[in-house]
């Protein structure tokens, strides 16, 4: 946010003394033109609608990824404001052509354990290995995202069902394999959120959704099931 100059500062001060080229980009507070948001969706995935944070964020990972299409930007590194870096391990990996590797986005921190089998060991570094995830592990803190991989999110984000995140995640939907670094180069600091809270405040009990999102729900569920046993056979 352009607004937060308090974590501008701290994060500009943690990256002073690293050798990789970056830039602040300034979020989004809302959804941009070319985003649709199909509110029955959302309430049908999630039992409420978005937050105005969440939506900030959506737009502004969309963002990032709509000016690496227009600028051809071969590769880049997203990292939110409220993490803490191994900047030299990064430094590697920003030299590194992960078009070439078959890498079209690689997770650099996730929240949450999921599904995961080891698919690169020894990436770069001896005892960092590559996983594929299959599940919800959430969050954009930080992750690296080729061009190709900004053009397959831009076109399976284009219309907002869910949050970013969640989205993103969905490999068995949009086909981009959700590969992630372990261990994480990236930590997220213990700082509020800037998306705001309320968004679990709202959270609906199972019990109360409706026979068409228990159905969506279902076939989500069996989607994502089929998705492992794909990457446990390693196709």
């Amino acid at each position: 946010m352009t607004t937060a100059e308090e974590r501008r500062s701290a994060f500009a001060a943690r990256a002073a003394n690293t050798q990789v080229p970056w830039r602040f980009f300034d979020a989004c507070t809302a959804l941009t033109e070319d985003l649709t948001y199909d509110a029955e969706a959302v309430e049908r995935n999630k039992g409420r609608q978005l937050t105005k944070g969440e939506l900030g964020c959506y737009a502004s990972h969309y963002s990032i990824w709509q000016e690496m299409a227009r600028e051809q930007i071969a590769q880049c590194i997203v990292l939110e404001d409220d993490v803490i870096v191994d900047w030299a391990f990064l430094a590697r990996l920003g030299e590194t052509d992960l078009e070439a590797q078959d890498i079209r986005y690689l997770r650099l921190y996730s929240k949450a354990p999921t599904f995961n089998r080891v698919v690169k060991r020894n990436f770069l570094q001896r005892s960092r290995s590559i996983v594929e995830l299959v599940g919800y592990p959430f969050g954009t803190q930080a992750y690296a995202i080729t061009l190709n991989g900004a053009h397959a999110f831009l076109d399976a984000c284009r219309t907002v069902k869910r949050p970013v995140d969640d989205q993103m995640d969905r490999s068995w939907e949009h086909g981009v394999r959700n590969l992630a670094l372990f261990p994480a180069p990236v930590l997220e600091e213990f700082v509020p959120s800037a998306i705001g809270a309320e968004r679990f405040a709202t959270k609906r009990a199972a019990a109360y959704y409706s026979p068409r999102q228990r159905v969506t729900r279902s076939m989500d569920k069996l989607k994502m099931h089929a998705k492992r046993l794909s990457v446990l056979r390693g196709k």
